[in-house]
């Protein structure tokens, strides 16, 4: 289109749309999560601002376990301000052992035990434990403290209202703890890149350990990475209704460093679903594999 041509439909009051060119990874994307009987939830973004991109990335998805991460953000700005210290013992009550919980801290400490704070987090977002999750809100003053953090540094599609005892024994409270995948991805990026100064130097390399370190969801975005690929990430999983079948949540979300030294976030939530684990758990491999392969 020419420039007169141009300028002669502008005075006309011709509306031109130019429609920007899908991203490569999106129509692959697509594809994976579209045919299977579930809703998925994307979102992934590279260092380079054309890397960016999502699908259903503004809809709200169940957190379950992946709200351990920003609990542990949480913490961690209140270990910074003195509130707390990471070698602080704090004391698990034999009544906080709740049975039903996948808490492995109960299954080693059955009566209860003293752990400095910062053990405590290594359980919750290391190893997803339930019961050194709640503690942790305990000792912040619930989970709307930890939603309020996040609200007031402009990260507001996120809800934090219920803890784990809460959700464990409620199906429909767990869609109380939501997240927009998109958002999820900018928590990732700010707390990682860090250029707010929300974290400590310390902090800063703490959380980041405890994301490598995570023992669950082997299956899902690292299922399908080279063997050896560094992957911080937090998983969560809602078990499967068996009144209806569905499966409400298994998530992973975090971010996978490239051999060149690169890195991109990606978060996969999935819901609403009639798949059993094993293709759940294979749909979010293959969306982190098919980035990886564009990302190296």
């Amino acid at each position: 289109m020419s420039n007169l041509t141009l300028f002669v439909l502008m005075i006309l009051g011709i509306n031109i749309i130019v429609s920007a060119q899908p991203h490569p990874l999106h129509q692959k994307l697509q594809i994976l999560t579209t045919s299977k009987n579930a809703t998925v939830g994307v979102a992934v973004w590279g260092t380079k601002a054309a890397d960016t991109l999502s699908l259903l990335g503004d809809q709200r998805f169940p957190m379950q376990s992946v709200f351990k991460f920003p609990i542990v953000l949480c913490m961690l700005a209140e270990v910074d301000k003195g509130t707390f210290t990471l070698e602080q013992p704090v004391t698990v009550a034999k009544s906080e052992l709740l049975p039903g919980f996948w808490s492995p801290l109960r299954d080693k400490y059955p009566e209860g035990a003293t752990l400095p704070l910062s053990e405590l987090m290594r359980y919750a977002l290391s190893w997803s434990d339930n019961v050194a999750c709640d503690v942790l809100l305990r000792l912040l003053g619930g989970p709307l403290v930890v939603e309020a953090y996040f609200h007031q540094k402009g990260f507001t599609d996120i809800s934090i209202k219920i803890n784990e005892q809460t959700m464990q024994g409620d199906w429909d409270k767990q869609f109380l703890n939501w997240v927009t995948p998109r958002e999820m991805n900018r928590i990732l990026r700010a707390f990682y890149e860090n250029k707010q100064g929300w974290l400590s130097a310390g902090s800063h390399a703490f959380v980041w350990d405890l994301m490598k370190g995570t023992t669950t969801g082997a299956k899902r975005l690292k299922g399908l990475l080279p063997a050896g690929t560094v992957v911080a990430h937090k998983t969560g999983w809602s078990g499967r209704n068996d009144k209806t079948g569905i499966t409400a949540a298994v998530n992973d979300v975090g971010m996978v460093f490239l051999p060149n030294g690169d890195y991109f976030f990606i978060s996969v939530f999935v819901t609403d679903s009639r798949e059993d684990f094993e293709t759940n758990e294979g749909m979010i491999a293959e969306v982190a594999g098919v980035c990886y392969a564009y990302f190296k």
